[in-house]
């Protein structure tokens, strides 16, 4: 469903793309890409590039994580095709500080005490985000597979991530009634809620 049209007439002055996409490789990692553009409709003054055209990136960056399934990374690539000044370049070897990380929670703290602040690029650290995220729903059946076959399966952590997968709802009671919580719980019919 689409938002509501506007309700008053109105000018875009910004424009931020984000693009994320996961392959799994022919050695069993995971390449998980992503890339920020920032345009503007207009021309924007800069005291480096000189005037950057309408529609031209003022921000171009890209990011490939290496991961395992375990989430863990295992490269990095970080590239700066469009910046507004050219020493922006000089922080992206800092990001091979990543490699190590584990995507876990606490995984956006520990991205910011390795390339936060005057250490890395803004851009760049937002994309990482959205790349965890993307790397979650890249590996999400194949850990998900592992987990299932393991005799000592810990509660996925995925329940209580929000409303719809909530611990005392009917997905949960459907799909891992083992950690369904809650006085009554309301099983879908097939098909329905998933």
């Amino acid at each position: 469903m689409p938002l509501s049209p506007p309700t008053l007439e109105r000018e875009l002055h910004h424009r931020r793309t984000i693009t994320c996409e996961g392959y799994r490789r022919s050695d069993g990692l995971y390449d998980i890409e992503g890339a920020l553009v920032d345009t503007k409709p207009f021309e924007v003054p800069n005291h480096h590039r000189q005037a950057i055209p309408a529609g031209t990136p003022i921000h171009g960056m890209r990011l490939r994580l290496t991961v395992d399934l375990d989430l863990v990374i295992r490269a990095v690539e970080a590239v700066s095709d469009d910046v507004p000044n050219p020493i922006c370049r000089e922080v992206v070897p800092n990001f091979q500080r990543l490699v190590g990380l584990r995507m876990t929670p606490g995984f956006t703290r520990a991205v910011r005490e390795c390339v936060g602040g005057r250490e890395g690029c803004t851009h760049l650290v937002e994309l990482i985000g959205a790349l965890a995220t993307a790397a979650y729903q890249t590996l999400f059946h194949e850990r998900e597979q592992r987990e299932s076959a393991s005799p000592n399966r810990e509660r996925p952590h995925i329940i209580d991530t929000c409303y719809t997968l909530r611990s005392d709802g009917p997905v949960i009671a459907r799909r891992w009634p083992q950690y369904a919580t809650g006085p009554e719980i309301r099983t879908p019919p097939d098909g329905e809620a998933d």
